[in-house]
């Protein structure tokens, strides 16, 4: 057999694999490096506002006190549960495809979305109780409950932060509503599942941002 006729009958059982790459091995590991480099693009991203909320907190450590007694903390340790709890089926989800299993990778990425609308619809909850009491972001603050001229401050940055968080919520269901589809096919096995493991990356970091902004924003004493 000639050396043509090896790489078409690779190619027709990698049919996954991309012209530019050598084997399915060398495109998952750039495509982990790939999702890697933008998780940390991401904690940057996110780094900013942590930043912003640490030298506010410092200026203005009595508001936050004050101001994180309006937040729900139980609806946030909820929420807290449910992301963690999603980050297991999610790994449940990455184990089923290394095990051919189609009917696995499809229920635990289901359950991945059912958990991450529940935190959302928890945060619609706690958005729409701080909007009927005045409290918005910025300039258009009208709250009275927090004795101290610059509440909207704390708001502000807990609108930015835990909104950008959600939006990043809904970017992972409607990637996980697409690795559904593409199960359902048959796309995923344990030869190839490379956007399982790396939509799983970006959920566990979706995860990890939030366990860092529960106790920054709810447990303030």
């Amino acid at each position: 057999m000639s050396s043509s006729d090896i790489a078409i009958d690779s190619g027709a059982h990698n049919s996954h694999v991309q012209h530019h790459f050598v084997n399915s091995e060398q495109q998952f590991e750039s495509s982990k490096m790939g999702m890697w480099v933008f998780l940390v693009t991401e904690i940057l991203f996110f780094g900013g506002l942590f930043l912003a909320y640490i030298v506010y907190r410092a200026w203005n450590p009595e508001l936050y006190t004050a101001a994180s007694e309006e937040l729900n903390t139980i609806w946030g340790a909820v929420n807290t549960l449910v992301l963690i709890g999603s980050s297991l089926t999610v790994a449940m989800a990455i184990r089923s495809a290394q095990m051919n299993q189609q009917k696995g990778i499809v229920i635990n990425l289901a359950i991945t979305i059912a958990l991450a609308c529940v935190f959302m619809v928890i945060k619609y909850f706690e958005y729409a109780h701080k909007f009927h009491l005045g409290i918005f972001p910025g300039e258009y603050y009208t709250y009275t409950g927090i004795d101290h001229p610059k509440a909207n401050i704390f708001f502000s940055i807990y609108y930015m932060m835990t909104g950008l968080h959600g939006i990043h919520v809904l970017i992972g269901i409607g990637l996980m509503i697409w690795l559904i589809v593409k199960a359902r096919k048959g796309a995923f096995s344990s030869e190839y599942y490379t956007p399982v493991e790396i939509t799983g990356l970006y959920w566990h970091l979706v995860d990890v941002i939030w366990i860092f902004l529960f106790p920054l924003l709810y447990l303030i004493d």
